[in-house]
């Protein structure tokens, strides 16, 4: 094939991708956002699991992907059978998968509701350069993430609602004051609520707290 070409539609994906699939020893590393950056995504892990490919095969995802309790489950499920599945810390590019370091495929946007509708479209390539790029990135995102059960169980802040409320009142610019009066709170106990939560987010600066928090999916919803 041509070292760059571009798929439109899950039939043209799957066309290209599905000869790929079936290969049990073959390394896979995928980036993604969410459990659906590309179609079918959630099932292929599955079969590709039971194939015996999983330890073999490394998942790397947003903290976004954790906000749904069913997509926790999900990937709960992928680490028990047997895949690497680890939480980025810094920001993740579109959604790519990299397969024995020899095939890359990236996941366009999805067409905007205002855009001309369309199939998605996914771009792929053969060129090593390219690959082997990508495929350095990949490791540096993977060496600084954190491994899903870690994530889950220890390194994600437990934030109550009123906690929720109190991060969006700091990311809205509003004073202290006005703030706390918008929550029913007086400023003592606001000023201590926001103490209370650069400490559990592990931040220097409301700013950083601001920060942390969207990295860990906390203000979605």
């Amino acid at each position: 094939m041509s070292q760059v070409m571009e798929l439109r539609g899950e039939t043209e994906f799957w066309a290209r991708i599905k000869p790929l699939t079936e290969s049990s020893d073959a390394e896979w590393v995928h980036i993604a956002h969410d459990l659906d950056t590309w179609p079918g995504a959630r099932e292929a892990a599955r079969l590709h699991a039971r194939r015996g490919g999983a330890p073999r095969a490394r998942k790397l995802y947003s903290p976004a992907a954790l906000v749904d309790e069913g997509d926790r489950e999900a990937l709960r499920d992928m680490a028990a059978r047997g895949f690497q599945v680890r939480i980025a810390t810094a920001p993740l590019p579109q959604g790519t998968v990299i397969i024995d370091r020899r095939t890359m495929v990236l996941t366009d946007p999805a067409p905007a509701v205002s855009a001309v509708p369309g199939p998605r479209t996914y771009t792929m390539s053969a060129s090593p350069a390219l690959i082997r790029g990508t495929y350095a990135l990949f490791e540096a995102a993977w060496a600084s993430a954190i491994d899903l059960t870690a994530f889950l169980d220890g390194s994600r802040p437990r934030i109550d609602d009123r906690a929720i409320e109190v991060l969006r009142a700091l990311g809205s610019g509003a004073t202290d004051e006005a703030a706390a009066r918008e929550l029913g709170m007086s400023l003592r106990t606001y000023r201590r609520r926001v103490a209370e939560l650069l400490t559990s987010l592990d931040a220097a600066s409301r700013f950083q707290a601001g920060v942390r928090a969207g990295e860990l999916g906390l203000m979605r919803g």
